[in-house]
């Protein structure tokens, strides 16, 4: 639970940025403020070193919140703290995407989702993998240029390349890790980025260094983003239009069957929690 939006009911003697009123939504570092990573453990993220948002009311210091986008519900600004910071810092931050790239997404979770929809708000090209032909249809109408289903398609890096001629895509966003990263590395192109995001297949696992070497990729890790940057896509996402998908929402006092719908996987987007 380390999403959390919501209004402004008053602030402390010396706020300035926010007034009782304002929209905001929360950091998932509320102590990285800017400038590159300076954090490797979660000791201070709301949901896992201090409390998060399954609750009414919090006080917190203004520093752990952003405005809102404009014109967004609590629900839909929710959803930008990790899945789209996330999916922003490893496309535009990280990779350097521009119009005319072509990415690769695995997956439709949160992350995959909010990756999908910037690259697409980019004017770039996205490659969809899912289990899920319903799912792969949804990605589809979302604006997805190819998709695979990777049950029927196991070597599915191969048929990246393709698609994109035998060139490769010049970013992978890889949620699978070791289990997924040789097809996604198959997949990249000469001097392409891998931004590794998630380790649904595992914490740990083989590296392919043979392959990673001769594509001469680079292969990142990255977690979230700095305070900063949630400024920086939240102006971002109040002149493109762009809106989050939200797949479901619970009330707060059905918090643990969120948890066990999100468990059984068939969610696409995001899985939100209001009272």
């Amino acid at each position: 639970m380390a999403d959390g939006a919501g209004i402004v009911e008053a602030v402390g003697k010396g706020v300035t940025e926010f007034a009782a009123g304002d929209h905001v939504v929360s950091c998932f570092f509320p102590d990285w403020q800017a400038g590159p990573p300076k954090v490797a453990d979660f000791r201070g993220v709301p949901g896992d070193g201090i409390d998060g948002f399954a609750r009414d009311i919090v006080v917190l210091p203004a520093t752990a919140f952003t405005k809102a986008p404009a014109g967004w519900s609590h629900t839909e600004a929710a959803t930008i703290t990790t899945a789209g910071l996330t999916a922003w810092r490893a496309l535009v931050i990280d990779a350097g995407l521009k119009t005319g790239d072509t990415v690769l997404v695995l997956g439709t979770g949160g992350v995959s989702i909010y990756a999908l929809q910037i690259a697409r708000a980019m004017g770039v090209e996205v490659i969809v993998t899912s289990s899920s032909d319903e799912k792969l249809a949804r990605a589809t109408d979302l604006g997805a240029t190819h998709t695979i289903n990777y049950r029927s398609e196991p070597n599915w890096g191969q048929q990246v390349l393709e698609i994109t001629g035998g060139r490769g895509v010049d970013v992978v966003v890889e949620v699978g890790g070791p289990g997924t990263l040789a097809q996604s590395l198959q997949a990249v192109r000469i001097g392409g980025h891998v931004a590794l995001i998630g380790v649904l297949t595992g914490v740990s696992g083989d590296v392919p260094t043979a392959l990673l070497m001769a594509k001469q990729a680079r292969l990142q890790g990255l977690i979230v983003g700095s305070r900063q940057e949630q400024e920086d896509f939240v102006r971002a996402l109040n002149v493109s239009g762009l809106r989050p998908v939200v797949d479901r929402t619970f009330a707060l006092e059905e918090l643990a069957d969120a948890f066990r719908y999100q468990e059984g996987g068939d969610h696409f987007g995001k899985i939100a929690v209001s009272w």
